[in-house]
């Protein structure tokens, strides 16, 4: 070793044992996490534009380990989104359980890789439990297998490469080893309100949008399940539970039944939705889930987990398995316990599974239930608040946690969505309705109060006002 690899290892050996930079970052959380809940909810325009301070070329020489945490949380900290506050509402993106963000951390600390059990027997035995419980919590075959992926994104992919090895192995196709050229057709048929990483996670899989089968929706965005065209045993169904703009369920119950008659293969795409199956006033939504054959949820989003933590559960274990599989000479299997490998995409993966587990583990079914219709409680407080404000209407059933605003016209929709999003007291985001222009409203943090919906409302009132220049 030369001199100067041997004075930066001894640097960064006494970062390791003197804990001065831990201790440092440390106290920068604790005075971010003091101010969460009153802060803007989008950075200042200074902050904005503090973000030039990290312009500059890759440095040649090492830096000093403490300035480098101070400019991150001088500059940084002051420009992220209160995501994790009690007022944010553009995307369906959730706040993080204390014991959550705390189990992170000691997993950050840990460093784990999950992909064997060899290489990490904790996340090995954590990804066990947590399948179990999520199964018992979800109603789900006990036969399911999961994996823990990034988000819902990846975990749709995952069910549908699943789906797309069995249905094709029914037809004596083995797509692992002849490829997709010249394989037999499959249908896929969905709902005209499919998410759009249902479409990006087809087209991965080799399918175009040409030989998709749409089925058309109602006006709250559910499939009509009478509108489905005769289904067989190489036809790939896609439901969802949430809409991600009315927050609707498909009729899953006779979707589900008509595909089982049919030997057909569901994949529910659940990705905040899921979550109502684990709520006593809720789970109506998501009746006869458990009839189909993969499910996609997330659980930073209703489940409050940080992120990133999404979840592919299958109840076809040899699917799953032999989509996502890979081997090699230095691959070393627990004969007795779990290597996740085998039900994700990626070989090398941190152990989010850790504070998926302390979040579980915390809030136990009631919890969970307590936190899941709290959410539910929360959209319709806000629904009821806006509706007494004139020049608002609301466009959708709360059914679950999403609020769709619309003004008179679509101008005075975008204007006031502006001002909202100016103001900062809350931040929503826009999308289009049945060709309108909508300010739509996610609440998925535990953090949300009543005492926040009620400035939020008064902030939707303001901005509206100024757009009509009262």
């Amino acid at each position: 070793m030369n001199r100067g690899s041997n004075a930066l290892h001894q640097t960064m050996l006494r970062a390791l044992q003197d804990k001065t930079l831990f201790n440092q970052v440390q106290a920068y959380a604790y005075e971010y996490l003091d101010e969460i809940r009153d802060r803007h909810v989008f950075p200042s325009d200074e902050a904005l534009a503090n973000l030039g301070k990290f312009d500059e070329s890759m440095p040649d020489e090492t830096a000093n380990a403490k300035s480098v945490l101070e400019l991150l949380h001088t500059h940084g900290s002051p420009a992220t989104v209160a995501i994790a506050g009690g007022r944010y509402f553009g995307f369906v993106n959730g706040g993080a359980v204390p014991v959550a963000t705390a189990a992170k951390t000691l997993a950050t600390y840990w460093d784990q890789n999950t992909a064997m059990h060899v290489i990490s027997p904790i996340a090995a035995k954590l990804e066990k439990v947590c399948e179990q419980w999520l199964t018992e919590l979800l109603g789900l075959p006990k036969r399911t297998v999961a994996g823990f992926v990034s988000g819902s994104s990846m975990a749709n992919f995952c069910g549908l490469a699943a789906a797309r090895f069995r249905l094709l192995q029914r037809q004596d196709w083995d797509i692992s080893e002849r490829g997709l050229n010249g394989a037999p057709p499959i249908r896929i048929v969905l709902g005209r309100q499919a998410h759009s990483t249902i479409l990006k996670a087809l087209t991965l899989l080799g399918f175009g949008r040409n030989q998709l089968e749409w089925v058309d929706t109602d006006d709250q965005g559910r499939m009509l399940a009478d509108k489905l065209p005769p289904l067989d045993n190489r036809t790939l169904v896609i439901i969802q539970a949430g809409n991600v703009n009315s927050g609707s369920f498909d009729p899953i119950n006779a979707i589900t039944t008509k595909a089982r008659a049919a030997n057909a293969w569901v994949h529910l795409d659940g990705a905040f939705g899921l979550w109502a199956a684990a709520c006593a006033s809720l789970k109506h939504l998501t009746f006869g889930l458990e009839k189909a054959n993969s499910w996609a949820v997330d659980g930073h989003k209703t489940l409050n987990t940080p992120y990133d933590c999404g979840i592919v559960l299958c109840e076809d274990k040899e699917a799953i398995v032999s989509a996502l599989h890979m081997s090699g000479s230095y691959i070393m299997l627990s004969e007795s316990s779990r290597d996740g490998m085998f039900y994700t995409p990626e070989m090398s993966r941190r152990a989010r599974v850790v504070e998926l587990w302390a979040t579980m583990k915390f809030l136990g079914r009631l919890g969970i239930d307590q936190m899941v219709f709290t959410l539910y409680e929360r959209a319709l407080q806000f629904a009821e608040g806006i509706k007494k404000i004139n020049g608002f209407a609301v466009l959708n059933e709360v059914v679950f946690n999403q609020v769709l605003v619309q003004c008179e016209t679509d101008a005075i929709t975008t204007q006031t969505m502006a001002q909202i999003q100016a103001m900062r007291e809350c931040w929503v985001g826009g999308s289009q309705w049945h060709g309108r222009k909508v300010i739509r409203v996610s609440i998925c943090s535990w953090l949300t109060t009543t005492e926040d919906i009620e400035r939020s409302v008064h902030s939707f009132e303001k901005a509206l006002l100024d757009s009509l220049g009262n």
